[in-house]
């Protein structure tokens, strides 16, 4: 009896443990009964949320998604843009899943790493689509906004072809069950062998206006000082002009006054005169004068050597 008991024991806890699960936070959860996904009589996909669940035992499963919001690094690639030109463009996805069923169904069995693959195929084939339509200087300014979110708008919602009898486009990642939350472009760089011809192209350019620029300032350099040696030599000359008017001014009083000093004294003018020309004849610089004693340039000399006698 007591094995009886422990057996039906047994058998109600694992049936009681079947029919109850819990949904963790951040997660949802979708039952599948003979492997199809559970809807309801509206058929909508039955989701669980986070708490504590019944399930039939043995008949249903549970399957637990990532009911988060996922990001999603896609690696830089190259992208031609309306002029023909490359750029390579970094970029980020954010998303979620908003059907879960048409998700487990996409991807086999909610595999992430499989709804990345199709998502990054789509968003690629957006992204070029939309930067082929674009040039460079619209890229990279203020156009950078609308690109994402043209590339988010139509990631969502496709082309405008729908599914016969389906309000969901075929084309859009909603037919995937997924929704993209964000776009974002992080960097957009030239090609290497591009970006070092522009780096080169503007090195030269800058190059030529520093050339230019050095050549304009030697000129007025050379202008400046022509200007400045000009005035020097206009003050000096007209400083010397007024120099040697000033000394011939002075030298002209000093003759004046000796001529009215003497003019009242000829005989010392005379005598004056005659010490200034003894100086100069007897100074000895090597010059021979042979002159007779009894000159009358001699008259002061000899008058001085008779009083000393």
């Amino acid at each position: 009896m007591n094995k009886v008991f422990i057996f039906l024991s047994s058998i109600f806890f694992l049936l009681l443990s079947s029919s109850f699960f819990i949904v963790k936070e951040g997660e949802c959860g979708i039952v599948l009964q003979f492997g199809k996904v559970l809807r309801n009589n509206e058929q909508k996909t039955v989701v669980y949320n986070p708490g504590l669940h019944f399930k039939l035992p043995f008949l249903e499963t549970v399957k637990m998604l990532d009911g988060r919001i996922h990001t999603m690094d896609n690696q830089a690639d190259r992208f031609v843009t309306k002029e023909k030109k490359d750029l390579i463009v970094d970029s980020y996805i954010k998303w979620r899943i908003n059907d879960f069923s048409r998700y487990y169904l996409a991807t086999g069995g909610g595999d992430i790493f499989q709804a990345e693959v199709l998502l990054k195929r789509k968003f690629s084939d957006r992204l070029r689509s939309e930067i082929g339509r674009l040039n460079v200087r619209e890229i990279v300014t203020d156009s950078r906004g609308r690109l994402t979110t043209d590339v988010l708008n139509s990631l969502n919602k496709g082309s405008v072809n729908l599914e016969k009898n389906s309000l969901i486009n075929v084309n859009s990642m909603n037919a995937l069950g997924i929704h993209v939350v964000d776009v974002r472009i992080k960097q957009i760089n030239l090609p290497i062998e591009v970006s070092d011809a522009i780096y080169n192209r503007m090195r030269a350019e800058r190059e030529a206006v520093a050339r230019s620029q050095r050549s304009q300032g030697q000129e007025k350099a050379e202008k400046l000082r022509a200007t400045a040696d000009y005035k020097v030599s206009m003050i000096l000359s007209e400083a010397q002009k007024s120099a040697l008017i000033i000394k011939g001014q002075g030298e002209a009083e000093v003759t004046k006054l000796f001529a009215e000093n003497f003019s009242k004294e000829p005989d010392f003018y005379f005598f004056i005169r005659s010490l200034r020309a003894y100086e100069n004849s007897f100074k000895n610089d090597g010059n021979i004068i042979l002159i007779n004693s009894d000159s009358e340039f001699f008259q002061y000399m000899n008058k001085m050597l008779n009083i000393k006698n």
